[in-house]
């Protein structure tokens, strides 16, 4: 009978529809709640609009918010896509050449330690106000996860696999190609996943300083200081919404790309 009960849960849990539902459903609570607290605790608009004011704010003025969100979406697409290229050629390179590994792989981690808006000032000196510099933050906040994930994949390929390979006089490279990079696949889609979220942080990071345009960084910066909280809300939320397209994008795409090796894990 529990075996029974595991196994319903397991298909109702694998339903298509529960993947809509259930983000819709959490999201209405959330909405409900967020309601419900600012009319319990009688919060200012200043500090915590409701949420038919932040729909009132987007309503007032689309075609800026649209253009906003186009604008962080493309920088923050294409930062994404260069680190993930790079990303996943650095730690092939890496898992090649154990020595190369050991000198750079430790330089790696100041993607990760040095925060970035400390050196966002210095992208816009090197880059120029505008989407290159935008662009740059978006690679380095989300490069080195492509590069874990890609490393520790292709590190954990079959042991017994890597012996028969060798056997058989195969090189590095063809090992390289036809067993450890096929067998890393869940991890790179994994770190993938990880960058996708991370390179739309790194693009309101650098729009707060090296934007030359009206991106949602600059939209979240501007309602800031005139005190628009609910402006200031609707930015964050189409922010929001960016990193969970680009996510969405990475997971569709990788099952459907690389469903065979997926399948085969």
């Amino acid at each position: 009978m529990s075996r029974r009960f595991t196994d319903a849960q397991r298909s109702l849990a694998d339903h298509p529809a529960i993947g809509i539902v259930v983000p819709i459903v959490t999201a209405s609570g959330a909405i409900l709640v967020w309601t419900g607290i600012k009319g319990a605790f009688d919060i200012s608009d200043y500090l915590l609009p409701s949420p038919l004011a932040v729909v009132h704010a987007l309503r007032e003025q689309p075609s800026l918010y649209l253009a906003a969100t186009i604008e962080t979406a493309i920088c923050a697409s294409l930062g994404f896509l260069i680190a993930a290229v790079s990303g996943v050629i650095l730690a092939s390179v890496l898992s090649l050449f154990r020595i190369i590994e050991r000198g750079i792989y430790p330089l790696t981690l100041l993607f990760q330690m040095v925060p970035l808006i400390a050196i966002a000032p210095l992208l816009v000196i090197w880059f120029g106000y505008g989407r290159p510099s935008i662009i740059a933050c978006a690679t380095i906040v989300s490069i080195f996860p492509v590069i874990a994930n890609t490393l520790a994949g292709l590190r954990s390929r079959d042991a017994g696999l890597n012996e028969l390979f060798a056997i058989l006089g195969a090189g590095r490279l063809t090992i390289w190609w036809k067993l450890a990079l096929p067998s890393s696949v869940p991890s790179i889609l994994t770190g993938l996943r990880i960058a996708a979220g991370l390179a739309t942080i790194g693009t309101i990071a650098g729009e707060f300083i090296g934007s030359d345009r009206q991106p949602l960084g600059v939209l979240i910066t501007t309602n800031l200081r005139s005190s628009q909280t609910a402006a200031v809300f609707a930015s964050v939320l189409l922010a929001a919404c960016v990193g969970f397209a680009l996510f969405g994008t990475v997971s569709v795409l990788g099952r459907v790309l690389f469903a065979r090796w997926l399948r085969g894990t």
